[in-house]
């Protein structure tokens, strides 16, 4: 064989074998090679090699066979680019056969012999001829007999001996493992994985090191430094005497422990000078190989053999820790370290998460809106989650749809599901915001709200008190209480987060509604507040009767009334915010919602409503009506109700001016950012800048304190990126509101997209949901056109995104492009965010190969 064929070659420390040509595996292979490891003779397969072979166009087998020597006994395994995409069974005991059989039954003794060209014929039988495993069933388990019977087996379904050429027996193993990767399940599986519909496997051929022996100790197992679940450092594994691959691992196997274990025995104990090779050859591929490895081995009469070493599987929290810990040792950079984690996977580590090993009983699933995960009792109202907060009990808050009168529900439950709504729904959005578990849209599910029941599609029926478990990360509802495994906010993603500041080159805010929001918010260092929705402080019950008070005044004085004593209340909220934030900015948004949202719609909520306001049902009725709107989203709500109903917009100037000199007496001068939300024309604009600067000019007479503020505008509508021009002179920023701007320019409720977006995203008519990730063509244009046109008319005009798509890596991506100051997303998106943006940075300047290895 010649040993610099770039198609078929044998392994060595100079062979032409790279990832992008032969696979992941056999690089790693060369690696230990090169290394000096003890690896068995292995000879590698190209993707193009193995492309042929599919097609029929077999190599010379007497030529690959060669490196091996007479009377060979070998092992298969497939090598894809990445190891994540799989790849067909390895194949083992190649060239078993009854000469072979007699000599081994000579070295390892007559049973071992017997058992292993059994299982061989089996496997090959199976695997390779796809013959049905039931001729086996019936066969005896062991003894002389057995293989007889299993050569019979075969011979009456072939028609055929079975093949005693060791190459017959691998050219039809190569063809049959190059041609079930070609299969539709395959490669189904395997673009689900994220690998390119023309991907190359390689294959590696490799003399088997047996395990199996009577001359000293043999067996086989595995071997990593860390634990895959935790990253801490720990020696696992198993390993099983007179034993074969990964058998160690099997469940059933009578295996040992690799360190001494005081819950049984270990290989330290058994074989000391095999444990410390192990060790001492795992370290050095952990610093060599940059990674924390897997490796399999084999023991032999004593002898140590590593067959394969693969990046070693990992949890979230086990990723960060793992990067953060070659970091510190100096193995890797930290940029690299940065680049190691996949900043979705934070999402993990920020909240608790279902227990992957713990059985799952799924009632129904849905859009996956808020990751975490709870067990609670089903609760079908905001009452009733906040009864059951204050007996102390976890609740689950089930609703058709959220809204914001339920939002003090949400606070008070545990986790949220509806029956209806979208990744960007007003429970996805709010769950996001406060760190709480969603399911939206759920299926499978039949909701009855006046009964107060759930009927799951087995027929099961859940009704209130009943508990079930939210897994929000993945989008399903579980009956019962599942373990769940808490939140890890270590010390190693606190390294990794301060690192991430280092390279992050936009700044990165939180959306916080309340106090509470802004605490988190600061915990997870956010650079200040890009969006604080102001209406969701109205809906706490000692402000809603005044604020419906408000709405049914008649004339300015008397909503000026009913106000005046809500501008306490939003004074201490602003107040409150602005010492949080510490000097941070603050971007407060001036009230948005329809007014209908604070009004009840059933006929017993009208009924208190009534008796709250000592006036005739049938005028409240009336007035509720007349306030009621075919479509309010597209309404009389935003900078429509501030102009209409201007006393609004001046109350809440006033508490944030007011708030601004009562937070700045003890700390760093706080400068407000306002937003005028749905802005549409310049004279919008222009009408309530002046009010809010009116606002601000008696305040500061009033008091006698200066201060500054800075105006904005939240573009939500296309018109106003269009318009971005004629807007811009009159507002400090710009911040584009994506959730809204995606709605109104796809002409699609972001509530109801989640009935068929799915069909729409697998049918192709969008590449992703746009809600879920920014639309950088149609969307983004206008995102475009809308900096472009503003900074032209300003050029020191700050632009943010303050949707939910903040959070997003494409999106911030996109942001970093366009030349964004700022992106700003839900408080447990803040660190998610900020890994993105540091990662988009760090990227162009490292090779390929820092962020993924063999």
């Amino acid at each position: 064989m010649q040993h610099q064929d770039p198609y078929i070659t044998l392994i060595s420390e100079t062979a032409p074998v790279a990832t992008s040509t032969h696979g992941g595996r056999a690089k790693c292979l060369q690696r230990l090679v090169r290394l000096s490891l003890p690896v068995p003779q292995t000879v590698a397969l190209s993707f193009k090699a193995v492309n042929d072979i599919a097609e029929g166009r077999l190599p010379p087998m007497a030529e690959l066979l060669e490196p091996f020597g007479e009377n060979p006994l070998l092992c298969v395994r497939p090598s894809s680019e990445d190891p994540d995409w799989g790849g067909p069974s390895a194949v083992l005991n190649i060239g078993m056969n009854d000469a072979t059989h007699a000599r081994l039954s000579a070295q390892i003794g007559e049973t071992a012999a017997l058992a292993l060209y059994k299982s061989f014929i089996r496997t090959y039988s199976v695997h390779v001829e796809r013959l049905d495993p039931d001729m086996f069933e019936d066969l005896p388990a062991s003894g002389p007999e057995a293989l007889s019977e299993a050569l019979r087996a075969y011979r009456e379904e072939t028609e055929e001996e079975f093949p005693q050429d060791a190459g017959v027996q691998l050219s039809a193993v190569l063809k049959s493992m190059a041609r079930a990767w070609r299969g539709t399940t395959a490669r189904l599986l395997r673009q689900a994985k994220g690998a390119p519909a023309d991907a190359g496997l390689g294959l590696v051929v490799q003399e088997m090191a047996l395990g199996l022996g009577n001359e000293g100790e043999c067996g086989s197992g595995v071997m990593q430094l860390v634990s895959s679940s935790t990253g801490l450092p720990r020696i696992t594994g198993r390993y099983l005497s007179q034993s074969q691959h990964r058998e160690a691992l099997r469940e059933d196997s009578r295996s040992l422990y690799l360190a001494r274990d005081e819950r049984g025995p270990s290989l330290e104990e058994l074989e000391p000078e095999a444990y410390a090779r192990l060790v001492e050859y795992c370290e050095l591929m952990r610093f060599r190989l940059r990674e924390e490895m897997q490796t399999e081995f084999t023991i032999e009469n004593g002898n140590v053999h590593v067959l394969d070493a693969l990046r070693v599987s990992r949890s979230s929290r086990a990723a960060v820790r793992i990067a953060v810990a070659l970091a510190e040792d100096g193995v890797i950079p930290r940029d690299e370290a940065l680049c190691r984690v996949d900043p979705r996977a934070l999402n993990e580590m920020l909240h608790r998460q279902v227990d992957p090993s713990a059985e799952r009983d799924l009632l129904g699933s849905g859009i996956a809106a808020s990751p975490g995960a709870a067990t609670g009792r089903l609760v079908f109202s905001a009452a009733a989650a906040q009864a059951a907060k204050a007996r102390g009990e976890a609740s689950i808050l089930v609703r058709r749809e959220t809204g914001p009168e339920d939002i003090r529900g949400m606070h008070a439950a545990a986790a949220v599901m509806t029956e209806r709504g979208g990744i960007t729904s007003h429970a996805a959005v709010i769950g996001r915001g406060l760190g709480l578990p969603c399911v939206v849209s759920c299926s499978g599910l039949g909701f009855d709200m006046k009964l107060e029941r759930l009927k799951a599609a087995d027929g099961r029926v859940l009704k209130a008190g009943d508990i079930v478990t939210v897994d929000g990360t993945n989008g399903a509802i579980l009956a019962g209480e599942t373990p769940l495994i808490e939140a890890a906010r270590d010390d190693a993603f606190q390294s990794m987060m301060s690192w991430a500041w280092d390279y992050c080159d936009i700044g990165i805010r939180a959306n916080a509604d309340t106090p509470a929001d802004a605490e988190v918010a600061r915990r997870f260092d956010a650079q200040g507040i890009g969006l604080c929705r102001t209406e969701h402080m109205f809906f706490d019950p000692g402000r809603l009767t005044v604020m419906r008070e408000m709405i049914f005044a008649d004339a300015p004085a008397d909503r000026r009334t009913a106000l005046d004593r809500l501008l306490p209340m939003q004074r201490a909220d602003f107040t409150e915010l602005f010492r949080i934030m510490q000097g941070k900015p603050v971007c407060i948004r001036l009230f948005d919602p329809p007014l209908h949202e604070f009004l009840p719609s059933d006929r017993a909520g009208l009924r208190e409503l009534a008796e709250a306001l000592s006036l005739p049902l049938s005028d409240v009725t009336r007035r509720v009506e007349a306030l009621s709107e075919y479509n309010p989203m597209l309404g009389m709500r935003g900078v429509r109700l501030g102009i209409t109903v201007p006393e609004i917009y001046e109350m809440q100037a006033r508490a944030i001016f007011e708030a601004t000199i009562e937070a700045s007496r003890d700390g760093a001068p706080v400068v407000p950012e306002i937003m005028i939300p749905l802005v549409s024309a310049k004279r919008e604009v222009e009408m309530v800048k002046t009010r809010v600067d009116a606002v601000a000019a008696a305040v500061r007479n009033e008091t006698g304190k200066n201060f500054t503020y800075r105006l904005g505008v939240m573009v939500e509508t296309p018109r106003a990126a269009l318009r971005a021009g004629e807007i811009a002179p009159h507002a400090a920023f710009l911040s584009f509101g994506t959730n809204d701007l995606t709605q109104m320019t796809y002409g699609l409720s972001r509530d109801d997209a989640g009935k068929f977006m799915s069909a729409y995203v697998k049918q192709g008519v969008f590449p992703e949901d746009p809600f879920h990730t920014l639309d950088t063509d149609g969307v983004g244009e206008l995102l475009m056109i809308g900096a472009e046109r503003g900074r032209a008319a300003r050029p020191d005009l700050i632009l943010s995104i303050c949707g939910e798509h903040g959070g997003n890596a494409e999106s911030i991506a996109f942001c970093r492009d366009a030349g964004f100051d700022y992106v700003s997303c839900s408080p447990f998106r803040v660190p998610v965010a900020r890994l993105a943006a540091a990662q988009l940075r760090i990227r162009p300047t490292l090779p390929p190969r820092a962020f993924k290895t063999s």
